[in-house]
């Protein structure tokens, strides 16, 4: 339990001592007049005493009670909710303007994806990175969405497509470094990221950063992103059939790989969402489960300590009067 005014309670336990100690002395001072007039003094199980007695101790301890209020007592409460970091990693290499998912894969990206960011509290920061070949941060993890959806509106496409990339640049923007995965797979360490999410949205056709498969790469940057706490989402965008499209000049068979974005999702403890049309995409945002924190949030105690003071000053004003029989 905190106190908003520690010094107003020192100064309500001075009060109440000071008030016990004048009630043990009237009572000595009491006794011994009785004692000089030769009138017995009363037994403390006597029902006039006893209620008086008791109706006096109540009353300070109202006033305790009081100065603890006023000093303003609050308990710390853990509270889970969705807040963190997500980046939302979009696809914009030239297969995402294949028309298998209406009317194409990037404008039911954008769709999906500014409907998730329409469905995130404030408490959740959201960023933007666009990737290709390689990554491109277009918009900063921020608690004002307007920027998110701007920057999605802005997207794109051209080149190849980089899986490793996307999470790569994925992670830069979430811990402000810049990862290397070393020659031989070494991973480097970029410390504890556990609420933060990436939200991948592609139709997982990896050409790699340097135009091979690039199965390597991504595997490592799954693993960097599973050593770092952070969990991947990744959205399928397009169908297993697949159509062409024509880039720089060739047409070009393209579908989706499901399996390549399932692995990622699998590496990272995250889940992999299909979305084979615009309707699917559309339900995205509701199927993504963000993960809770728990916030410690202050809840305020005073009034309940003061209604209780207030209640035993009541009843020792009352217990006072009926074991006195006077008002004043």
């Amino acid at each position: 339990m905190t106190l908003a005014s520690p010094p107003l309670l020192v100064l309500g336990a001075v009060v109440v001592a000071a008030l016990a100690v004048v009630a043990w002395v009237y009572g000595r001072r009491r006794a011994a007049a009785l004692a000089r007039l030769g009138v017995a003094t009363p037994r403390p199980g006597r029902r006039g005493t006893g209620i008086r007695t008791t109706g006096i101790w109540l009353t300070i301890s109202g006033v305790a009670l009081l100065a603890v209020g006023a000093a303003g007592p609050a308990a710390s409460v853990p509270t889970p909710r969705a807040s963190g970091t997500v980046i939302l990693a979009m696809d914009v290499s030239q297969s995402m303007i294949a028309d298998d998912v209406k009317p194409s894969r990037i404008a039911a990206a954008k769709k999906a994806a500014k409907q998730f960011i329409a469905a995130q509290p404030s408490s959740v920061d959201i960023g933007v990175v666009a990737f290709e070949q390689g990554a491109l941060v277009t918009s900063r993890p921020s608690g004002d969405h307007t920027r998110a959806e701007s920057a999605i509106d802005g997207l794109t496409v051209s080149g190849g497509t980089s899986l490793s990339a996307a999470i790569i640049g994925s992670l830069g923007v979430i811990t402000g470094k810049t990862p290397t995965v070393g020659k031989n797979g070494e991973l480097p360490q970029l410390g504890w990221w556990g609420s933060a999410t990436i939200v991948l949205f592609s139709d997982g056709q990896n050409m790699g950063a340097g135009g091979g498969s690039g199965g390597a790469d991504v595997d490592a940057a799954a693993q960097l992103a599973e050593q770092s706490g952070v969990h991947i989402d990744t959205v399928g965008v397009g169908t297993e059939q697949g159509t062409t499209v024509e880039a720089d000049g060739y047409r070009v068979e393209t579908a989706l790989d499901a399996d390549a974005l399932k692995a990622i999702s699998q590496t990272t403890g995250g889940s992999y969402h299909p979305a084979s049309d615009a309707q699917q995409l559309g339900s995205v945002a509701g199927s993504i489960d963000l993960r809770l924190t728990i916030v410690h949030e202050p809840l305020p105690l005073a009034a309940a300590f003061i209604a209780v003071a207030l209640a035993l000053l009541l009843a020792g004003a009352m217990l006072t009067v009926a074991g006195t029989g006077r008002v004043v």
